[in-house]
């Protein structure tokens, strides 16, 4: 009986300390995408001040559509490149905030 005690115990703080390891992981890998986010934000901004610039310092109709082409082109690949990275992120994420739980569900199996 109180074995039994003893492992509900010992299968308590197993899962605690779980848990607290999962929320760190889960912590650090929500501070990386927020730096991430921040920084693609920053680097986009910057770009359409840019391009902004030229496109009022544009000489013809020609030259603002080539400066507006260029614009949008560059803006579409920086999207789909932060979104890879940023699902790479969330992915890492999962992975490491689940990591710890796996001795636990494979006990329980």
């Amino acid at each position: 009986m109180t074995q039994t005690f003893e492992d509900a115990g010992n299968y308590g703080k197993e899962f605690i300390d779980s848990g607290l390891k999962s929320f760190a992981a889960l912590s650090k890998s929500a501070q990386a995408i927020a730096a991430e986010t921040t920084d693609y934000a920053k680097k986009s901004l910057e770009t359409g001040s840019a391009a902004m610039e030229k496109l009022l310092s544009a000489k013809s109709l020609e030259n603002a559509i080539e400066i507006q082409a260029d614009y949008a082109k560059q803006a579409y690949e920086g999207f789909v490149a932060e979104a890879s990275k940023l699902s790479g992120l969330y992915a890492d994420m999962a992975k490491d905030s689940y990591k710890p739980f796996e001795s636990i569900v494979a006990k329980a199996g």
